[in-house]
């Protein structure tokens, strides 16, 4: 099965996700790193029991006074997502980088990963947290679970940043992207996992870097997968978003080999005080590639907001 599931791989994945890369300065070793137990940089990690069912892992930091962000990673990711960002943000941000439900070491339930679900879970913790407002930073899966919060939880959010952002998922790479992830059994095949992260990725991150990417990638179920893949195809929050009046900032690579520039256009023209700001050079996770710059872009926003009204 193992050997199907790299021959799809490579038959419908590899092949459009990667031309773009074609000349990544990756050597060999830097993308395929050996796997092992990697040690992210030292957090603080803790659990929450949600009202909404679910136990969520998450790290908080800064001053609880701060301006609450709240971190949403991509598909199969977790907080460690962030762990590049993290340590350039400073305490006026009171900033929380989940594992959404079903990822890293949060509960994996057996049904329940629609949009609208992931949402309900920032709505909860937030709730439980007693925080305010939030800025919403949302990457790839994470930013489309925050253009389904802004639109439903509106007055719980105080912004958006919309990182690596699909406006619709009705794209061929997408398509055959579900076809593989449907013939996934347990335990997902790690090299399908190697090449998929691989495939977000312009410029070089250092191995170990990657090595906890994969890691954190292989304690999703193969249920997960397709459970937020079953779900691409009724996700699109534009025509909600156009009554959503608060600032937004979107950020996009342009080497990005999954969300095409029209999306970025899209979101912009319907969010009306948004900003869109082009990485060039730059893949899918940008803040993995460039994370100082990401890091400076979300604190110039953040800190640059209008007064929240209480």
């Amino acid at each position: 099965m193992k050997k199907i599931l790299t021959a799809l791989a490579i038959a419908f994945i590899i092949p459009a996700l990667t031309v773009r890369a074609q000349n990544s300065p990756y050597s060999d070793d830097e993308r395929y790193p050996v796997f092992g137990q990697s040690s992210a940089p030292e957090f603080i990690v803790r659990q929450i029991k949600l009202s909404t069912g679910v136990q969520l892992e998450y790290t908080e930091q800064g001053d609880p006074q701060g301006i609450p962000v709240i971190m949403l990673h991509g598909f199969t990711d977790s907080w460690q997502s962030f762990v590049p960002v993290l340590p350039y943000l400073p305490a006026s941000l009171h900033v929380f980088a989940l594992s959404q439900r079903g990822h890293g070491n949060s509960s994996k339930e057996a049904t329940s990963y629609k949009p609208e679900d992931f949402a309900k879970d920032v709505a909860a913790f937030l709730e439980q947290k007693r925080v305010g407002p939030a800025v919403i930073v949302g990457h790839s899966m994470g930013s489309t679970n925050a253009q389904c919060f802004a639109s439903n939880f509106p007055a719980l959010t105080r912004a958006l940043i919309l990182v690596g952002s699909f406006a619709a998922f009705d794209k061929p790479v997408i398509h055959d992207f579900k076809k593989v992830i449907d013939g996934l059994n347990d335990p997902v095949d790690s090299l399908f996992i190697v090449e998929f992260q691989k495939s977000t990725l312009t410029k070089p991150v250092s191995a170990q870097r990657f090595q906890a990417i994969v890691e954190e990638s292989l304690k999703v179920p193969a249920h997960v997968w397709k459970g937020v893949a079953a779900n691409w195809a009724s996700a699109g929050y534009l025509n909600s978003l156009t009554n959503f009046k608060k600032p937004v900032l979107i950020i996009w690579g342009d080497k990005d080999a999954y969300c095409p520039k029209e999306d970025q256009v899209l979101l912009n023209n319907a969010l009306s005080k948004s900003t869109l700001l082009v990485y060039e050079g730059t893949g899918h996770a940008n803040h993995w590639e460039e994370p100082e710059r990401f890091a400076n872009d979300l604190i110039e926003f953040a800190l640059n907001l209008p007064a929240n009204k209480k």
